[in-house]
C-alpha cells in the first residue's frame, strides 16, 4: 500500500495543481505624472509673444511649458534655450550661452506687459494672435 501511495501522490499533487483557483489577475495603471508647466513670474502662460524694444524693433519669443524657448530677432536670427523663474524674475537661457534674468510687470489690457532687464533695458511684450489657417 506504501508504495502504491508514493506511486500514486505525485499524480494526486499534479491534478490537484490543476484545480486551484487562479490569482486574479492585477493589472496596475500608474497614472502619468505631469510636471507642472513653467509660467511667467507675473503668472502668465507660455505661448507666443512678441517682444516690442525701445529702438522700435521687434522679435517673436515663443516659451513652452515644458521650460523651453525659440525666440526669433529682428534679424531673423533663430535663439533656443531654456527658462526658468527664479527669485520673482523670468530667466531666459539660449543654448551655449549666459542667462538674462527679466522682471516683469503686471499684464494689461489684451495680456500685454512691459519686462525690465537689470540692465535698464524695457521692451513690451504683447501675446501674438496666430489667426487660425483657412
Amino acid at each position: 500500500m506504501r508504495t502504491l501511495a508514493s506511486i500514486a501522490l505525485p499524480f494526486v499533487l499534479i491534478a490537484c495543481s490543476g484545480q486551484q483557483a487562479e490569482e486574479p489577475v492585477v493589472e496596475e495603471t500608474v497614472a502619468a505624472v505631469e510636471e507642472p508647466a513653467v509660467t511667467a513670474a507675473n503668472g502668465i502662460e507660455p505661448g507666443k509673444y512678441e517682444v516690442s524694444w525701445e529702438d522700435g524693433t521687434a522679435s517673436v519669443m515663443e516659451t513652452r511649458a515644458d521650460g523651453t524657448y525659440t525666440a526669433t530677432a529682428p534679424d531673423g536670427t533663430v535663439i533656443n534655450g531654456t527658462w526658468v523663474v527664479t527669485d520673482g524674475k523670468s530667466c531666459f537661457t539660449p543654448e551655449g550661452g549666459d542667462g538674462v534674468c527679466w522682471t516683469e510687470g503686471a499684464t494689461g489690457e489684451g495680456g500685454s506687459f512691459t519686462a525690465n532687464f537689470d540692465e535698464g533695458v524695457t521692451v513690451t511684450v504683447t501675446p501674438r494672435v496666430v489667426a487660425p489657417a483657412e
